[in-house]
């Protein structure tokens, strides 16, 4: 792989661990249509996509490490909820990870897509809660088993696809679990840690991650993931509602374009 190239992946790297400290996901939801997009848009080869669901699982795991860092300086980490959903969601996303090696590529876009999707939706519907930082992260209470549920779900479907699946467990925890909004970007990160992780694992063991561009990916993330946590802190919980949304809308749109026109 040339220099250029991987300078390239360093730079997306940056831009998508931006996007996951900024809005509370791991940057998959991003980071997955740059990757499949913009190395051959400037003349590179094309990344097949388990090469690319691989790639940004690693990218994942060290954006949502270093966002969740961030965030936790700053009491916006809720610990039990954290604990708690990241468990069943590890669990999930080990499973998903070591499933993904015998299903194809397409199958894959295609659930990356639905998720997406579904994200989509439950952005649309969901509460936006009073921007109330008077009150500790850990003082927020949560259905634990709806928690649970929400967690496992999620956790399967990101390690299939190679994400941390905070693009839609964010929506999920605020639609569905009932937790703020500002609380659930800083824990969505810890959570995404968990899933990131376990997923991790399974490809690692399955013999799928190129190590060369995932570390270029790495060099990109962990100062972009730092950057999108100062700028998080900078904007009101609508704005950052509607950033999700607006972004997952079109990476929904861009991927469902894909898998149904191969275009």
């Amino acid at each position: 792989m040339t220099f250029p190239f991987l300078l390239t992946l360093a730079a997306l790297g940056f831009v998508g661990a931006f996007v996951a400290g900024l809005l509370g996901v791991g940057g998959a939801i991003l980071m997955i249509p740059l990757l499949l997009y913009v190395p051959p848009w400037i003349g590179f080869p094309p990344l097949d996509v388990m090469a690319v669901a691989a790639i940004s699982m690693v990218q994942v795991f060290f954006a949502a490490l270093s966002g969740a860092i961030a965030h936790g300086r700053h009491g916006t980490v809720h610990r039990g909820l954290s604990v708690t959903v990241g468990a069943t969601a590890a669990v999930g996303s080990l499973v998903g990870g070591v499933a993904s090696r015998w299903l194809p590529g397409s199958m894959l876009l295609a659930i990356f897509a639905a998720m997406a999707s579904l994200g989509v939706v439950l952005m649309w519907v969901a509460p936006t809660a009073h921007d109330d930082r008077s009150h500790p992260a850990d003082m927020a209470p949560f259905h634990r088993p709806l928690a649970l549920l929400t967690g496992g779900g999620v956790g399967l479907g990101a390690g299939l696809v190679g994400a941390g699946g905070a693009f839609l467990l964010v929506p999920l925890l605020i639609t569905v679990v009932g937790i703020p909004t500002r609380i659930t970007i800083g824990s969505s990160l810890a959570i995404t840690l968990w899933t990131a992780t376990a997923g991790l694992v399974g490809k690692l063991v399955t013999g799928q991650i190129p190590f060369v561009p995932a570390a270029a990916l790495v060099l990109g993330a962990v100062p972009g993931a730092q950057a999108g946590g100062w700028a998080s802190r900078r904007f009101g919980v609508r704005s950052l509602k509607g950033l999700l949304t607006g972004l997952t809308t079109l990476v929904a749109v861009r991927i469902w374009i894909h898998v149904l026109f191969h275009w």
